[in-house]
């Protein structure tokens, strides 16, 4: 029996991947190998436990599977200990936390308007209901954090941990710096690069790995895996994480995507994927000349990675939603962000987000980037013209048909 209509919303579904401009800074498109491999009778398995420390029997291929995972990703990151469960880069995060802190521990995370996540201390997020978490943030003239005003922070709170990365900062961060902050007030350090970790695997990145006692990640967005979870600690660390994220916070772990994010792990470790990764960066660099030539604010001037926030209040005097949603229109997906010191409420914002990834994957190139950016500016500047967006649609639709997915 055929659920009809499961496969009828698949289809529109790939209609539309097939037909948009994917922007979105945390999205990507997996190989035809990774979604098989997702899609395979691997996930008719249970199995509780870690490889050759199973709770179930039958599981010889699966520890195969997944050792070879945990070998690849070693290779690929060079870490001392890896652990490949994790559901997700919000369990990842959570499974740490639980590993070496204790209810009302004192951390300092990135500020979710300075580009932080919201597992890093948001109140509605079970980190900030947990944890003391204070949050750090961006100079006001550069809008590239503070390490003065961090540091400051640091040795007034003397936090047990400090945590790093953002899922909206456009800049490198100085891990270096960060590091000697934390040994300052013998803190913790953790990273979560599960934006950049796809850069750093290529080596276009500098990697926090070397300075972080923990570094999380997913294994989508840069990477280009299946949606899932990761996690690199010191060996000193690795009992305890692999006890919390089983069975701490998760219960049987999902080998087939375990399986597809071996698969991840194998296309990473090929040449291609380092001229992807550099195709990624040149894109982004079409982009931001694009808007520069065009006095289009970008939130500190600029990136270093994938990413670019645009202040779409200043430039277009438009709100974020606004600027999603007539762009979603005109066929280019992007998503509403909140910017440094935004007034705009989190679900209106001043800003958008956009990435390179997605459509890199797809071939995109310096000249297909210069025009993504001039449309953009177009259909912004054109907000209330009709005919416009819907010209700007006709012309994004028949450039992606040379670009399908299959």
């Amino acid at each position: 029996m055929i659920d009809n209509k499961i496969q009828e919303l698949i289809q529109k579904e790939l209609q539309r991947q097939n037909e948009n401009i994917e922007l979105i800074a945390s999205e990507n498109y997996v190989s035809k190998d990774i979604l098989e491999a997702v899609g395979s009778v691997l996930t008719n398995k249970y199995a509780e436990g870690y490889p050759n420390k199973r709770y179930y029997g039958g599981c010889e291929n699966i520890d195969a599977i997944e050792t070879l995972a945990i070998d690849r990703a070693k290779e690929l990151f060079k870490a001392e200990h890896i652990n490949v469960q994790p559901h997700c880069g919000s369990s990842a995060n959570m499974a740490v936390y639980m590993s070496v802190l204790k209810p009302g521990d004192k951390v300092l995370g990135m500020d979710l308007l300075a580009g932080g996540h919201l597992t890093h201390g948001h109140p509605l997020s079970f980190s900030g209901q947990l944890y003391e978490f204070h949050g750090y943030g961006v100079n006001k003239d550069s809008e590239t954090i503070d390490y003065g005003k961090l540091e400051e922070m640091a040795l007034s709170l003397q936090p047990k941990m400090i945590v790093t990365g953002a899922s909206a900062y456009p800049r490198i961060i100085d891990f270096a710096r960060i590091k000697d902050i934390c040994d300052k007030v013998k803190a913790i350090m953790m990273v979560d690069m599960a934006h950049i970790a796809g850069l750093v695997a290529a080596g276009v990145h500098p990697s926090p790995i070397p300075y972080a006692d923990f570094v999380t990640s997913t294994t989508h967005k840069t990477l280009r895996g299946p949606r899932g979870g990761l996690i690199f600690c010191k060996k000193e660390y690795a009992a305890v994480l692999d006890r919390q994220v089983f069975p701490g916070v998760q219960g049987g772990p999902l080998e087939h995507v375990i399986a597809g994010k071996a698969v991840c792990f194998y296309e990473a470790l090929q040449p291609e994927f380092i001229n992807y990764q550099k195709q990624v960066l040149k894109n982004i660099k079409v982009l931001m000349e694009v808007f520069k030539e065009n006095n289009i604010r970008m939130i500190s001037k600029g990136s270093d990675t994938h990413l670019l926030l645009l202040d779409v209040k200043k430039s277009f005097n438009i709100t974020g939603k606004q600027a999603e949603k007539v762009l979603d229109e005109a066929l280019i997906t992007c998503n509403k962000n909140s910017i440094p010191f935004d007034e705009e409420k989190p679900m209106i914002t001043s800003g958008i987000r956009i990435g390179t990834p997605a459509m890199t994957t797809r071939g995109f190139k310096e000249e297909e980037f210069k025009q993504v950016g001039n449309w953009i500016i177009e259909v912004l500047r054109n907000i209330d013209q009709e005919s416009i967006v819907n010209e700007v649609k006709e012309e994004v639709k028949a450039l992606t048909k040379n670009y399908q997915l299959r």
